[in-house]
Formats: C-alpha cells, structure tokens, sequence
C-alpha cells in the first residue's frame, strides 16, 4: 500500500512507524510542510499508561522516548503568598523537538521517506496514494477542503492563553495564580529536560484587556509576565515563539469537532479529527493513540479499506468520549475560577484535582470537598481491610486453633452440637 501522511507531527511520524512495523513493504512518506528540526511550543507531558502502550506497538521508539524523558510525581500549587504541594501519579516530560528528532529517526530506520518544506495547500491536489492521512493539526488544509462532508466545527473558548517556555526547570508540575487589579492571572509550568520548562500561562478576557496585553507586543507581554511570575520563575526569563504582532500569541482555545473522519481514501488523525483543551495534558497522548489505532485497523486482512477507516473512528471516538469531558470540565474549571481561588490553598488545590468532576459545578465548593475527603477516607479504610483480611483471618484462626476453640468446630464426632428433638 502506499500511504501519504500530510503533517510531520507526532500522530504522521507514529503512524508510519507502525505501518512499516507491520509490513515493510509499504511505500510510506510523510510530507511536513516546515524545515527539519522545527516545531512549535517547548515540551509535551504524558503518562505512564501512554509508555505502557507505545512498548506493546513499538518497543525501540518507547525505550528511545523514556530515556529522554523527565519525571515527577509532586504538584505544587502557588496561590498569592502561599504554596502546598501534593504527591500523585508519575508524569513524565520530553521536549517536542526531541520527540520529533527520536520519532522521525525511528521512521527513516524502517525506511519511510521524510520530505520537509513540503506544504500540501488546501487548493492543490493531494499526493497520490491509496491512503492519505491528514495529520496537519487543527487548521487542517486538507480537512478544510472537504469541511461540509466532514461536518468540521471549531468552537472557540472564553479564556486568552500563551505558550511559553522558560530556562527555569521545575521539579513538580507547578500551579502558579497571581492576583491583579484586573483578576487573576495564571501559569502551568513543567519540566521537559536540563534545558527548560513549558510555561502556559491563561486569563479572563477581562484581565487580558485590563493588563493591557491585548496592546502589549511581544517583548513588552514578557516582562509583566516575568514580573507576576517572579517568585516561581526564581528570576528566569520567559521566552516566546515570536508572532511579530501585538496581541497575536494570546489566543482563546479552539475545539475542533467532526461529524466524519474520512472521506474516500482521506482520513483524519490527531488533531485535525478532535482538539481537547491543553489544561488536561493529552494532545500529543491522543494523537499517538489515533496512529495506534488506525494502524491496528489497517492491519485486519481482507478487510476493505471503507471498513478499516470506519472501524477506526467508532473506536477513536469511544475511546475519545472520557477524554473529551475532562477536557471541557477542565477548561470550565479555570472559566469559574473565582468560585475556587478564595479557599484555603489545600482546598483549591485539591479540587483542581478534581475539576473533571461533572458534580464539582453543581454544588457548594466547601461541601464538594468535605465529601471527597469523606469518600476517600472510606476508600481508605476498603483498601485497608481488603489487605488486612486475610491476616487477621488468619490470625483469628491460629488462635482457635491454639485454645481448641478450632477442635470443637473441627467437624469430629465428639465435638458435634446435641440434636435438638
């Protein structure tokens, strides 16, 4: 089969990776309409279950991605002056240019063609292959070609958001909220190797406006930054992919949505099928998981490839279903932070742990975290006694045995109750 993957980001290297995996003498290239070696942003995350899965589809690319990646396990949240810190689950980091330098060396290894500045623009013809993937992101062109077959709708968020990187390197995922005379303001920060951190930082329209970083330009939105951010930046800099306008870096966030994911021989990966809001950490995660999928129903003999690509988006788009929520919980969270950002940091913090919660908006958030404190007291004490049962079990039987408590119900004769009648 020869494919043509449109996008040179992490779902088209991926994908071709585990189509040569699966049959080397596919003829696959992948055309990525920028230079070698660049790329938006600074550091992807992701989680264990992701390196879980990408050892059972391609061993070699998941031992390459750990070992150039970052972990942690605490969060820290800083509110104004005060900061609590939490242990979790292990994340992990790794530079997106490292990602894509470790993914598109893997595919050159099986032998897929790598052609940049390779642009495939929505009004020339796609390249001619029994299966084109149109993995260019969210403003896909080759979607944009078809739009009304695809049933394609982009719905804006309410909040502005940059994306920034910093020379400073956290070692937990870090929460930063700054009060201004204009709202609040805040940053996510992580980790993604020696080199630096990925730092988003997010706000109201209001506070956006009022902060005056609708006007700022580039350099000028920088230093108010560093400045609100000085206590957990520890005197970095932050740094900016240049956009050479005023206000052009601060976007509101764009969900993409499709009715179908195919058209023809034309089908949709990663972020040109869905986008899930950036506060969840699963872009590039779900992207990934897209290739692995489309590969699997690709690899069914027989099977026509109409059925392969339909099988594909009704398992993306279950699998998509819980990720899909959290995103939207997520974004409403930080929308209402209000309702949260005057509790004791402890209380915030733990409910922006718990901001995927479609209860969370619906009840007080003090009587929300007294419940979830109750609950996971009780979870607790289940998790303790289904270890300890069997011990004390065994205990209460040991010790029967020792005072012949044991022999009297051991079944014998003698030890048989009297007959009642």
């Amino acid at each position: 089969m020869k494919v043509a993957c449109v996008g040179g980001g992490p779902a088209g290297l991926y994908l071709s990776i585990l189509l040569k995996r699966q049959d080397p003498t596919h003829d696959v290239t992948v055309y990525e309409r920028d230079p070698k070696g660049s790329t938006y942003g600074w550091g992807v995350t992701y989680w264990r279950g992701l390196l879980d899965r990408l050892q059972e589809h391609d061993p070699d690319s998941a031992r390459a991605v750990e070992e150039h990646s970052v972990r942690w396990r605490d969060g820290v949240a800083h509110v104004g002056d005060l900061a609590t810190r939490h242990h979790g689950d292990e994340g992990f980091g790794i530079g997106r240019h490292r990602l894509l330098a470790l993914l598109a060396a893997r595919a050159r290894e099986l032998g897929v063609h790598l052609e940049y500045e390779h642009p495939v623009a929505a009004a020339a013809d796609p390249p001619a292959a029994d299966l084109v993937v149109a993995a260019d992101g969210a403003g896909s062109a080759l979607r944009g070609r078809h739009a009304d077959h695809f049933g394609t709708e982009i719905t804006g968020g309410r909040n502005h958001y940059v994306w920034l990187g910093t020379p400073k390197v956290f070692d937990a995922f870090t929460f930063a909220f700054a009060e201004t005379d204009h709202g609040w303001i805040w940053a996510y920060g992580y980790g993604y190797g020696p080199e630096g951190s990925t730092c988003v930082v997010e706000c109201a329209p209001g506070t956006w406006t009022g902060l005056g970083l609708d006007r700022a330009d580039e350099a000028e939105g920088l230093v108010l930054l560093e400045k609100l951010f000085a206590d957990v930046l520890d005197g970095h800099p932050l740094t900016a992919r240049s956009s050479g306008r005023a206000g052009a870096s601060w976007p509101v966030f764009r969900t993409v949505t499709n009715r179908t994911w195919s058209r023809g021989n034309l089908v949709l990966l990663g972020d040109a099928a869905h986008t899930t809001h950036y506060s969840v950490g699963a872009g590039t995660t779900l992207a990934l998981e897209d290739a692995m999928a489309l590969a699997t129903a690709l690899r069914e003999p027989g099977l026509p490839l109409p059925d392969a690509l339909a099988h594909y988006e009704r398992e993306r788009r279950t699998a998509l279903l819980p990720a899909q929520s959290a995103a939207r919980l997520s974004a409403q969270w930080y929308e209402n932070l209000p309702r949260y950002i005057r509790l004791p940091p402890e209380q915030m913090f733990a409910l922006l742990g718990q901001r995927h919660s479609p209860l969370l908006p619906y009840l007080p958030p003090r009587l929300y975290y007294r419940i979830d404190r109750a609950a996971g007291r009780l979870e607790t004490l289940r998790r303790v006694k289904r270890r300890l049962g069997p011990v004390v079990a065994r205990t209460v039987q040991a010790r029967r045995l020792a005072t012949g408590e044991g022999r009297a119900r051991s079944g014998r004769p003698d030890a048989m109750p009297a007959r009642r009648g």
